[in-house]
């Protein structure tokens, strides 16, 4: 099971605003529609729902004012198990397709072997140079965080939730899924870390780092260094949250030898068709302009 279909997840989810409903163990996250009555649900790497679920689902969206639901399940795609179906249609994705997953039962002399050249020399090189690494979750810590969090985003010219959304995240899952993991260098955080644990899994969801001292290559060592201890904890694969063609921070986690792995897609169950496609619509045009605000302003839309 996935951290975003964990129970600690959807207390999260609740005080951030949004309401949840459970079917069996499947978590379904409402949120408002603005300026409207209306709803629409997400359910989010889960498993695949059965036609029982499915009615299941259609009943309750009934009840919670829900237009559609969004699918998008942590299943590994094959050609047994699309999920297109009269009920379904394709959806707009919510997570990259893919992801990258470094299998942490490997020994750590299989794990350097199976990486480019310059990821082990990298390694090395923050090594001795001086980098550390380590577990922080303190509120300092977590302030350097989002500081860093806040430049990066700004920098490189990606979306970033607001404060209060990981203020609300940390809170909620401190401890509990959610570890913070800090890159010093002579005293100075060079980069910060969440990595969630769930399950026989560890995930990367959110990183940033300093545009200081970039050359001594903390992040090689943060990913590294987090790989051991979730090897460690038990874990037996690394989630590295995601795989975009193209992207630089693709190209980075590519360089440590993982897996890439495609899941089964992206489906939505329409409630209320008028309402549903108007609102396919509207998100349509809403992507249009949050594009063109990216290219104005260096910003990526979640």
């Amino acid at each position: 099971m996935h951290p975003v279909q964990s129970p600690e997840w959807g207390e999260f989810r609740e005080k951030a605003g949004n309401k949840i409903s459970w079917v069996r163990d499947l978590l379904v996250v409402w949120s408002r529609i603005p300026k409207t009555p209306w709803f629409f649900g997400t359910l989010l790497k889960s498993r695949i729902p059965s036609h029982e679920d499915i009615k299941r689902l259609r009943d309750g969206a009934i009840k919670a004012g829900g237009i559609g639901i969004r699918i998008e399940p942590d299943v590994l795609k094959n050609a047994q198990n699309s999920m297109l179906n009269a009920q379904l249609v394709a959806g707009r994705r919510f997570f990259t397709p893919k992801t990258f997953w470094l299998d942490l039962t490997k020994s750590e002399e299989q794990l350097l072997a199976a990486m480019h050249p310059k990821a082990r020399y990298n390694i090395r090189l923050a090594e001795k140079r001086g980098v550390t690494i380590e577990e922080d979750d303190s509120d300092a810590a977590f302030e350097k965080f989002w500081e860093l969090t806040d430049q990066t985003a700004k920098r490189q010219g990606f979306y970033a939730h607001d404060k209060r959304y990981f203020e609300l995240m940390w809170a909620t899952l401190k401890n509990k899924i959610a570890h913070l993991f800090v890159a010093k260098y002579q005293g100075e955080i060079l980069a910060t870390w969440i990595i969630f644990k769930y399950g026989d899994k560890i995930y990367y969801p959110y990183g940033a780092s300093s545009d200081e001292h970039r050359e001594l290559q903390a992040p090689s060592l943060m990913i590294w260094k987090t790989a051991l201890w979730g090897k460690a904890q038990g874990c037996k694969i690394y989630d590295l949250w995601g795989v975009e063609e193209g992207k630089g921070f693709t190209d980075f986690k590519v360089k440590f030898g993982p897996k890439t792995v495609e899941f089964v897609g992206t489906y939505d169950l329409i409630i209320n068709p008028p309402l549903y496609w108007a609102f396919r619509i509207m998100e349509w045009i809403r992507w249009q302009i949050l594009g063109r605000a990216r290219h104005t302003r260096g910003i990526l839309p979640a």
